[in-house]
């Protein structure tokens, strides 16, 4: 694994502001299963992360705030056997969590009317139509 968790344009993360548990993992695997821990949990501290841009911090804890405890960020990866694999699942899960947080906030939607070329288009369509539906149960009757 490289030093840095990349989330967004400038936004990285030093793998040292990470914090790893691993314990046993349910599901396939055998006798080997019983034995090894390798369901991989990743904690980030949000809140008190210096990688984190202070103009970005107020908006990802809003956006995350159901999924923060004490404002640190966990993520869980038990799907695979191996420990490694669920390391680097947890650790693109998180980046995804933390790139889809800082996201820019989308510009507000302006309400557009259709024309009145389209408005008369659509009614005319529909004229047309059940003219057509009309006909036609008229023709075998």
């Amino acid at each position: 694994m490289s030093g840095l968790l990349r989330v967004r344009g400038s936004i990285a993360i030093p793998v040292t502001e990470l914090r790893w548990r691993f314990s046993r993992s349910s599901g396939p695997g055998g006798q080997h299963v019983n034995t090894s821990d390798s369901a991989a949990e990743l904690s980030f501290d949000l809140a008190g992360s210096p990688s984190i841009p202070e103009s970005l911090r107020p908006r990802m804890l809003d956006r995350l705030a159901g999924r923060l405890v004490d404002g640190v960020l966990t993520v869980r990866a038990s799907e695979r056997r191996s420990q490694w694999q669920n390391r680097q699942a947890a650790q693109a899960r998180l980046a995804a969590l933390l790139h889809d947080a800082a996201a820019p906030v989308p510009k507000p939607r302006r309400p557009t009317r259709p024309s009145r070329a389209m408005r008369e288009r659509r009614l005319e369509n529909k004229r047309r139509r059940a003219e057509l539906k009309r006909d036609r149960s008229t023709r075998y009757d």
